[in-house]
């Protein structure tokens, strides 16, 4: 009979794989989305995105638990975490308006960095003074990137950072919902808060749609959902600390795919700023493993 240190050790591979894929996933959502903004306000791919999201994940849950999976005792707490999502997607969504696709997911990165210092505010957790030097170095990965007082500095570039303020909340907030609710559920209302609060805006900012978009419109929702599975999945297969740093892995993906589709081809600026910011999480990752060993 093998013990379960042998399981884990067997998984760990699969898990890697798995949040690969996830992450693999939800680049190719933001590049489709990158694509859309185009042509459609980013609260609007915002909206449609996640009305066709919503029935799919819905059917899972119904086909694999029952009804009584898509109930949560947390409606209140997921209604505060749809709005802090919605403004994520939407600061995202109108950042890939504006900037090259590897320049943005570098910049969100920075999640860590704020999950880490909005820890001691929100949930009362105690960081010493390493985790404190990572996140000053994280923020100087940042500045890195962005260079205010540049010539090449853009407001624009402030969006992604904003998103992952907002990621780091929403992921933060996690904490307070009872770890009996699946991880389908949560990533039902996870959507359609986003939704709900994005439809009047989206109304206000319509443009009707094109034949050829809807297949379009169909992968953000598909990739997006997806992505989110898969890396919810990774992280139950093996340890955080193990499988998080594949995070980023998004910038392989986010650059290839923004030189594929795109012709970008990010400045060194950002090969340095992205390099100080993975350091940065990495550690935070691996210091957090160890404080909860």
């Amino acid at each position: 009979m093998r013990s379960a240190a042998d399981l884990n050790a067997r998984e760990t591979p699969l898990a890697i794989l798995t949040i690969c894929a996830g992450v693999a996933f939800l680049v190719a959502n933001d590049a489709v989305a990158k694509l859309l903004t185009d042509r459609y306000a980013p609260i609007q791919i915002v909206f449609l995105r996640n009305l066709i999201a919503v029935p799919m994940i819905a059917a899972v849950i119904v086909a694999a638990f029952g009804p009584t999976g898509l109930r949560s005792a947390h409606l209140r707490l997921h209604a505060l975490r749809g709005a802090v999502m919605v403004l994520g997607a939407w600061l995202f969504f109108t950042a890939l308006s504006h900037m090259p696709l590897a320049e943005a997911t570098a910049l969100v990165f920075s999640a860590p960095i704020f999950i880490t210092a909005l820890s001691v505010p929100l949930l009362g957790e105690h960081v010493g003074w390493r985790r404190w030097g990572a996140v000053l170095v994280g923020f100087a990965g940042v500045l890195v990137i962005v260079r205010p007082g540049s010539a090449a500095f853009q407001l624009t570039a402030l969006l992604p950072v904003g998103t992952a303020l907002c990621y780091a909340l929403f992921m933060l907030s996690a904490r307070w919902i009872d770890r009996a609710e699946r991880l389908w559920t949560m990533m039902l209302f996870a959507m359609l808060f986003p939704m709900i609060y994005a439809a009047p805006l989206a109304l206000t900012h319509w443009v009707p749609v094109q034949a050829g978009d809807l297949a379009l419109f169909v992968g953000t929702a598909v990739f997006g959902s997806l992505g989110l599975a898969l890396i919810g999945q990774a992280f139950r297969m093996a340890p955080a600390a193990i499988v998080a740093p594949f995070d980023y892995t998004a910038l392989i993906w986010a650059t290839g795919l923004g030189w594929l589709i795109w012709g970008d081809i990010p400045v060194i600026w950002t090969f340095l700023g992205a390099a100080v910011i993975i350091t940065s999480g990495i550690f935070i990752i691996l210091r957090e493993a160890k404080q909860e060993a």
